[in-house]
């Protein structure tokens, strides 16, 4: 579905994301983790055209991401950011704004199917019973249940989403990790993700891509990724990583500063 080829991306020579080889498969769930600053944001902005790549190329189905039309690239892919500035609508009036790609020429109102097409996305975040409530009066975690339904309107194949869970209490961060899953099991929807909580990235993610200082550190599995050495020394931190005993994914057990000669024994085995 999406492969990048020796992309080399940034921002006028200040930071650049450097020789990225990626490959992505339809269906797969992917989430992007690294420490602040190694590049986690320039990388989504390339992969959904936000930035345009100064070496190599970004395949989307084969074809270069940049010669694909606006309007057919959002009937593919949607993109769900942390928040948006639209307070004063209604629920319902900015969901069916993901219909818009599929508008016809000339058209400006919603069809009955777009309407039914939204309602369906409503239905499936739950956000259907705020149809009528606008943005501002919902709280952070309903609004992002509302960008994913608005993104779901608009029927892509590929979903991005950066940081779905930040700022958000950990009933509204499983509620959204849980709905993501469900998304892709069910409708299969490949899904892209920013993360920076490492033990939902783990628990929720087939595969991780750990950037750090503008290149691609590491590529794998949670179980290849999440490492207590490999954590260590691209965050600089002592953890502790065990398997979580219901999941069988690793977790990340952080380490004080008055615990880091305890970690040790755990760490080496004793």
């Amino acid at each position: 579905m999406l492969e990048i080829k020796n992309m080399t991306c940034g921002y006028d020579n200040k930071f650049l994301l450097k020789n990225i080889n990626f490959k992505m498969n339809c269906g797969e769930r992917i989430g992007i983790i690294g420490p602040n600053g190694s590049g986690k944001t320039t990388f989504m902005h390339a992969m959904t055209r936000l930035l345009p790549p100064k070496e190599g190329e970004i395949l989307f189905n084969g074809k270069n991401i940049w010669e694909i039309k606006n309007k057919d690239l959002a009937k593919k892919i949607a993109i769900v950011t942390q928040d948006s500035p639209a307070n004063f609508i209604t629920v319902e009036e900015f969901v069916l704004m993901g219909r818009i790609p599929h508008f016809e020429n000339f058209q400006f109102i919603e069809t009955k199917n777009d309407i039914d097409i939204a309602e369906h996305a409503m239905h499936l975040t739950d956000v259907v019973k705020f149809r009528d409530k606008t943005l501002n009066q919902l709280s952070g975690g309903e609004r992002q249940l509302v960008h994913i339904a608005c993104a779901l309107a608009q029927q892509p194949i590929l979903l991005f989403l950066d940081e779905p869970t930040s700022h958000l209490d950990i009933t509204h961060q499983v509620k959204i990790m849980d709905l993501i899953y469900k998304l892709n099991k069910e409708l299969g929807l490949s899904v892209v993700m920013i993360l920076h909580d490492l033990n939902l990235a783990g628990e929720y993610c087939e595969k991780l891509i750990l950037l750090n200082n503008g290149s691609m550190y590491k590529n794998g599995s949670p179980e290849e990724v999440l490492t207590y050495s490999i954590i260590e020394e691209v965050y600089r931190t002592t953890v502790i990583v065990k398997e979580n005993p219901l999941s069988l994914k690793p977790y990340v057990f952080l380490v004080s500063g008055r615990g880091k000669e305890t970690a040790k024994d755990f760490t080496t085995g004793h």
